[in-house]
C-alpha cells in the first residue's frame, strides 16, 4: 500500500498547527534553531524558548557572539543542553564559513559541526522546500502503520526506514511538495496517528491504512524500556546546571552538593558535565558555565 500525497497535503493545509518556524517569513536560521530544540522534546515546551532565542539571536552570527555559558544559560529546561553547545558550534561555523547563511543543501548542512543526518535533511526540507526524507518517530509509526500494517515501527533502521519514506514523496519538479509531504506526514504521526489511543476516525487516510485493513492487529515485535526520569543521572545533571544558572558566577562545590544528596552519583554527574564541556572548574576549585569566569 502507498500513501495518497493530495489526500494528506490537503489535510495538512487545514488541520496543520499554526507553528511559527513554519511560517513564510521564518528564516532558515529560524528553522535549524527549531530543529534542533525539538529534538526528543515537546512543541511546547520549544515554544517560548525558541521565541526568546531568535529575539536575542537573529542570525548564526549574533549567536556565536554570545559564549557557551550565555547559551547554556538561555536553553534552560529544556533538557540534553549539550544541544546548546552545538548550536552554537554550528552558528561560528555557519557565520565564518558561510556568510551567515545556513547552507540549503544536505551534504553541506552535514559539514556543520553537531548537525546530524536528521536535522541536515529536516533544514534543507522545511527552509529551503528540497526533496529530502525526513523520518522521526513519528513518521516512522505512520509508515508502520499506513504501509505495513504493524502497530508500532519497531527498532528503527536508518536505511529502511529512509528508503520506506523516499517512495512515498511525491515525484514532479516542484520539490516543495515533497518537503509538506514530509512535514505532513510527522503532523499526521503527532496529531491523529499517536502511539496511545490513535485516532483514527480523524485520520485522513485511514480508507487505504494497511493496519485498518489488518484489523488493527496488536503489535508483538520488541519494544524499548519506558525510561524514567527521577533519580536518574540525567536529572541530576539538570540540578547541578539549575545550580549554575541561578548564580552570576563561580560557586563553591558545597553549593553543587545540595542539589543531590546521593555524594558518588553527584560528584560522576558533575566529572560528566566538566567532560562534555557544560561546566568549567576555576583555578580555585568552583565551578561555573562555560565561560563566565
Amino acid at each position: 500500500m502507498s500513501i495518497n500525497a493530495e489526500t494528506l497535503l490537503d489535510w495538512f493545509d487545514t488541520s496543520a498547527r499554526d507553528l511559527p518556524w513554519r511560517h513564510a517569513d521564518c528564516t532558515p536560521w529560524g528553522v535549524l534553531v527549531s530543529e534542533i530544540m525539538l529534538q526528543q522534546t515537546p512543541v511546547a515546551r520549544v515554544l517560548p524558548v525558541w521565541q526568546q532565542w531568535l529575539e536575542r539571536w537573529p542570525t548564526p552570527s549574533a549567536l556565536a557572539a554570545a559564549t557557551q555559558g550565555e547559551v547554556v544559560r538561555a536553553w534552560g529546561k529544556l533538557g540534553y543542553p549539550r544541544r546548546a553547545l552545538r548550536l552554537h558550534a554550528a552558528a561560528s561555523a555557519i557565520a565564518e564559513d558561510h556568510g551567515d547563511e545556513v547552507p540549503a543543501d544536505v551534504d553541506t548542512l552535514l559539514g556543520l559541526p553537531g548537525i546530524g543526518a536528521y536535522t541536515a535533511r529536516a533544514v534543507a526540507a522545511f527552509a529551503f522546500g528540497r526533496r529530502a526524507p525526513v523520518v522521526d518517530t513519528n513518521v516512522r509509526r505512520v509508515v508502520a502503520r499506513a504501509v505495513h500494517g504493524a502497530g508500532e515501527a519497531g527498532p528503527p533502521s536508518t536505511k529502511r526506514d529512509l528508503d520506506d519514506v523516499e517512495k512515498l514523496l511525491p515525484d514532479g519538479p516542484d520539490e516543495s511538495r515533497a518537503a509538506r509531504f514530509s512535514a505532513a506526514l510527522m503532523e499526521l504521526g503527532a496529531l491523529v496517528c499517536t502511539a496511545r489511543n490513535p485516532r483514527c476516525g480523524a485520520c485522513p487516510i485511514v480508507a487505504a491504512c494497511a493496519w485498518q485493513e489488518a484489523g488493527r492487529p496488536a503489535y508483538t515485535g520488541p519494544t524499548r524500556p519506558t525510561q524514567r526520569y527521577g533519580g536518574t543521572d540525567r536529572h541530576v545533571r539538570g540540578l547541578l546546571l539549575d545550580v549554575l544558572r541561578g548564580t552570576t558566577g563561580p560557586v563553591a562545590k558545597t553549593l553543587l552538593d545540595q542539589a543531590w544528596p546521593k555524594a558518588g552519583q553527584r560528584d560522576a554527574c558533575l566529572a560528566s558535565l566538566l567532560a562534555d564541556g557544560l561546566v568549567e572548574q576555576t583555578t580555585d576549585g568552583r565551578f561555573a558555565l562555560p565561560g563566565e569566569h
